[in-house]
């Protein structure tokens, strides 16, 4: 299993972003002017923050799409659907070479 990147940017800073994202979206043409322009602010890519707005607005029920708490419960799911996969894969093996030496040992009268 590969381990995660560790977030770059703090849960404060994509917080603040985002809702100066919100708080200044009257003063530009479009959502895409406010992310540019607070991007460069924070130096953050602005594709990255585009992610951050619209996860917010999923959040908020603003936008379809799954919110951060059924994304976290997908991927809880996916890993325990992995595990259980595994896990019987284990267990098949095992049942196969537990019949194979049932068969192999000699028979009893």
């Amino acid at each position: 299993m590969t381990k995660q990147a560790s977030p770059k940017y703090a849960p404060e800073v994509r917080e603040h972003a985002v809702r100066m994202v919100f708080e200044h979206e009257g003063e530009h043409a479009s959502q895409r002017a406010v992310i540019s322009s607070i991007a460069a602010k924070i130096s953050c890519n602005p594709k990255t923050l585009r992610n951050w707005v619209w996860q917010a607005e999923r959040d908020q029920g603003k936008r379809p799409g799954p919110t951060t708490d059924e994304q976290e419960r997908i991927k809880a799911l996916e890993r325990e659907n992995r595990e259980l996969r595994q896990a019987n894969k284990i267990l098949r093996k095992a049942s196969a070479y537990f019949a194979q030496a049932e068969l192999d040992r000699p028979f009893k009268k």
